[in-house]
């Protein structure tokens, strides 16, 4: 798999560090939807340049949703996240072409394990310009994968933060009394065995090949 040459090169040199506080005086933000937000954060809060990640709701007509209220259905909104990034590090294409390697834009039902309307993908862009690159990148995917990419490009939504539970759930040590994955065991690691169980990292690897950046190990 190759990416093209001037935004790949970009894209991996942004994820050569972990980031830190974000230099410039003047942040810029981008929100999308990517399935589950605990690993939308996890991938982009690794990217250089940008400074938070914050969960949370866009897309649709409910104002103030929870979590169950999205998850359930009905409400309009997508697991969303608001990426602050300093232009000066980082620009706009190089993360919406990161973006696209970080989900299955070829799936409309869902992203992975997790299915409905809330898990499905989304670029939410907030001017022409931001449309304009959102949907060269999309072509350009396309062109790469030789199929359509289903990810829309929709007009930026008020957007909601999730519950703090939610917020940095892929590093934090408190400790589920309860999950899916075990008992008493620390968020980072119930993240870590929700990520390989729903078979993200695997299903990227049959979409963009082995050496996508935000999969473990992967050169």
């Amino acid at each position: 798999m190759t990416f093209k040459p001037q935004i790949a090169a970009a894209a991996f040199a942004a994820l050569s560090g972990f980031a830190g506080p974000a230099l410039a005086q003047q942040t810029e933000t981008a929100v999308v939807a990517g399935g589950c937000f605990w690993c939308v954060e996890a991938d982009f809060e690794k990217v250089q340049g940008v400074s938070e990640v914050v969960s949370g709701y866009s897309g649709g007509t409910v104002e103030n949703p929870t979590y169950k209220q999205v998850v359930r259905g009905g409400t309009g909104h997508r697991e969303a996240a608001r990426i602050v990034y300093d232009p000066a590090q980082i620009d706009y294409a190089t993360l919406i072409n990161l973006f696209l390697r970080s989900v299955d834009p070829l799936d409309a039902g869902g992203q992975f394990c997790d299915r409905g309307e809330s898990y499905t993908t989304a670029i939410f862009v907030g001017n022409e310009e931001e449309r304009r690159i959102a949907e060269e990148q999309i072509a350009a995917a396309e062109q790469e994968l030789g199929k359509d990419i289903v990810t829309p490009v929709l007009d930026e939504a008020a957007f909601y933060e999730a519950e703090d539970y939610h917020q940095d759930y892929y590093k934090s040590d408190d400790r589920l009394p309860v999950t899916s994955v075990g008992l008493a065991v620390p968020k980072s690691v119930a993240y870590e065995r929700y990520r390989e169980g729903c078979g993200r990292d695997a299903r990227l690897r049959q979409i963009w090949g082995a050496d996508n950046p935000f999969i473990k190990g992967a050169s």
